[in-house]
């Protein structure tokens, strides 16, 4: 096994980087989307084979390429793939591929809050997952026949509907991140080399790490920035150029995604919902909330429901 964070090569022109939940589809739903599994070949063969540059904004990503070959553009440096290997790509870590038509592999993308709750007594494990780190196999080492078995147990577990899917899926992830985690060196800290821009992503990390912990109190946009060192000005700044939107943006979008989750799986009432969430009362948030996402919270979570 080789581990590798040194990807010289050119960086193709993608400025500014689209920002997807899944490639070509802005438009899901992450509340209820917190895990998908599929083949490499189901969605690039959509694109030509060509996955452009872009980034995700809350999914992390684990790529595992059987066989096959792929150009791939990580964090602005180039890379050749080639099977057996594994590919782990945290959020908003900059990506794009260049498949072979003969790929076999999977892509695993699991919203990052959610892997982090399943970690949250494994700090040692988690930290393990915080930066992209590409590992080449061997297929005769140990570790490579179970990472393959893991993949592959979460693949059937998504496509199957027998009674406590979630629970299994949860358990396969798990195998999954761990089989993972036992590939990588045990004192893996070496970093990707920082590309431009770094010190904005780090930023927005620490952002996203505050309003976490936060958004039920809805701090205020000042005080973030206060936290962070910067003023609201260049906070603001930063965002648009990770994201493609205000640091209110993450706020918001953290207060709508626990909102369609409170709506998707509690019979919380709608006035509940809304003071839990730091609203003073079921009006305002039900306004906040059309707005975001064009439903109100009922008619969200009749769609949800159904």
């Amino acid at each position: 096994m080789r581990v590798s964070t040194k990807m010289p090569g050119p960086t193709p022109a993608s400025s500014p980087l689209p920002t997807y939940a899944l490639y070509g589809e802005a438009g899901r739903t992450q509340a209820t989307d917190w895990l998908h599994c599929e083949r490499i070949a189901e969605r690039s063969q959509r694109y030509d084979w060509e996955i452009r540059p872009h980034r995700h904004a809350a999914l992390l990503q684990i790529l595992h390429i059987h066989r096959g070959t792929a150009q791939a553009w990580l964090d602005g440096r180039s890379q050749m793939l080639a099977g057996p290997c594994v590919l782990l790509l945290p959020a908003l870590v900059p990506h794009g591929f260049m498949f072979a038509p003969d790929i076999d592999g999977t892509v695993v993308t699991v919203l990052e809050q959610h892997l982090a709750r399943l970690l949250a007594t494994t700090p040692a494990l988690a930290a393990q997952l915080g930066d992209w780190r590409l590992c080449t196999l061997d297929a005769t080492a140990p570790g490579a026949d179970a990472l393959q078995a893991a993949v592959a147990q979460l693949r059937a577990e998504f496509a199957a509907t027998g009674a406590w899917r979630e629970l299994a899926l949860d358990a396969a992830l798990l195998q999954l991140v761990v089989q993972l985690g036992r590939l990588l060196p045990a004192d893996a800290t070496a970093q990707a080399p920082a590309p431009a821009g770094s010190r904005a992503l780090d930023h927005v990390r620490r952002l996203r790490a505050l309003v976490e912990a936060q958004f039920r109190q809805q701090p205020a946009l000042a005080a973030l920035a206060a936290a962070l060192g910067i003023t609201p000005t260049q906070l603001n700044r930063v965002c648009h150029r990770v994201l493609g939107h205000s640091a209110l943006g993450v706020l918001h979008g953290r207060l709508v995604l626990e909102a369609q989750r409170d709506l998707a799986y509690t019979t919380l009432s709608v006035k509940q919902i809304a003071l839990g969430l730091g609203f003073a009362d079921a009006g305002y948030f039900s306004r906040f909330f059309l707005r975001q996402t064009g439903h109100t919270p009922s008619a969200w979570r009749a769609l949800a429901a159904r």
